[in-house]
């Protein structure tokens, strides 16, 4: 049968890709999670894609914020918060739940519900637990909505500095030692707990560095230099994250390596080194982001360092099974081996963060660099794969 002559349809004029940015969130790591979200949708190109910022209070509730990038950095040392950019007090946005509609609905008490449109893709700028540890990437995958970064799997893995050092060591890759305190070990008993974090000292010395298990920015960390500080350093770690890790010193510089996901796999960046601040004690929370600490990118580094440290970055960024993006930490020894620190699934994300200045000094720019990570989600399905 001829459909020459049917009538036609008119064709649905194509859109552009909606990008919700989602960022605050319940961590302790709420007021950067709106720093990087500020930068994003500062640099985002408007002309390819339609943006919707959504925020997620400090209780963990969804709000429609002002797109404003600009109130949305460090002022006078304080942090923002997403209660100061909600648009309402009382409204709340609803992701969907069904995988056959991406429909974004926004609600208020008594009102009718509004429908936002659909959205194509999340990019989650949540740092921390509640957001990077794969908990809003499992709900992002029940929606059937694509995302940029990191899946489940790779999420938690990257949020538990424990799992991570267990995953790194069984690929071959060189960690620095560790012991962890569980919660229910501190809560059996206390002294033991305590014991076994000295007898770890006296095996490799002072000074300790005791963290948040599940935690980042470097936020509620201690650098302790002998006893007297350990329960003051614990109850610091402890306040971010019952489960807490400690490390013993490991001696050499501090470099970092920034992993893309590129068309045709994961690439590295060039290196950036960390040097020793001069007014902290360690690359801390307020060297980081109050004080900014410059880095020195590239790292003075050999060739063949630069080669070995971007080849282990990708094979860290290989091991948890990461997507998007991930920033690998290591430190260079004395003896010239490189000992990873950590992997960062969202790092710092500011244009004076580390990951976006070492593709900056790589060839790839911020605005470039977030219209990868949104085309790599795109791509990508949402399911197992």
């Amino acid at each position: 049968m001829s459909t020459e002559n049917l009538p036609h349809s008119p064709e649905q004029p194509s859109r552009k890709p909606r990008v919700a940015v989602v960022f605050g969130g319940r961590s302790s790591e709420h007021g950067i999670s709106m720093v990087t979200a500020g930068a994003v949708l500062k640099a985002i190109d408007r002309s390819k894609y339609d943006v919707l910022p959504i925020g997620i209070t400090r209780e963990g509730r969804w709000v429609l914020t002002a797109d404003e990038p600009e109130r949305m950095a460090i002022t006078d040392r304080r942090l923002p918060a997403v209660e100061e950019l909600a648009e309402s007090a009382d409204g709340g946005v609803v992701l969907p739940v069904d995988p056959a509609s991406r429909e974004v609905v926004y609600s208020e008490p008594g009102a009718v519900p509004k429908a936002l449109g659909e959205v194509d893709v999340v990019f989650p700028v949540l740092h921390g637990p509640y957001g990077e540890d794969g908990t809003l990437q499992g709900l992002l995958e029940l929606s059937g909505v694509p995302y940029v970064g990191a899946g489940v799997l790779a999420s938690a893995v990257g949020q538990d500095k424990e799992y991570m050092k267990r995953i790194f060591t069984s690929y071959g890759l060189k960690v620095g030692p560790y012991v962890v305190i569980r919660p229910r070990e501190w809560e059996r008993d206390e002294s033991a707990a305590r014991k076994k974090i000295i007898d770890f000292a006296g095996e490799h010395g002072w000074p300790l560095f005791v963290k948040p298990a599940r935690a980042g920015s470097s936020i509620g960390i201690t650098k302790v230099d002998d006893l007297s500080g350990l329960d003051e350093a614990i109850a610091a770690a402890q306040a971010h994250d019952p489960k807490i890790l400690i490390e013993a010193a490991v001696r050499g510089r501090e470099i970092e390596c920034g992993v893309l996901e590129f068309e045709d796999g994961p690439r590295a960046s060039v290196p950036a080194e960390i040097p020793a601040p001069d007014t902290h004690a360690y690359y801390d929370f307020e060297a980081k982001y109050i004080d900014s600490t410059p880095g020195i990118v590239p790292a003075p580094l050999t060739e063949e360092q630069t080669d070995e440290v971007r080849e282990l970055a990708v094979q860290a960024f290989e091991a948890v099974s990461c997507e998007g993006l991930v920033r690998a930490d290591f430190f260079l020894t004395e003896d010239g081996e490189f000992v990873i620190n950590e992997v960062n699934t969202l790092p710092g994300f500011t244009p004076i963060s580390m990951y976006p200045q070492m593709w900056q000094a790589s060839g790839v720019s911020y605005p470039e660099l977030i219209d990868r990570l949104v085309q790599a989600a795109l791509r990508r399905p949402t399911g197992l794969r």
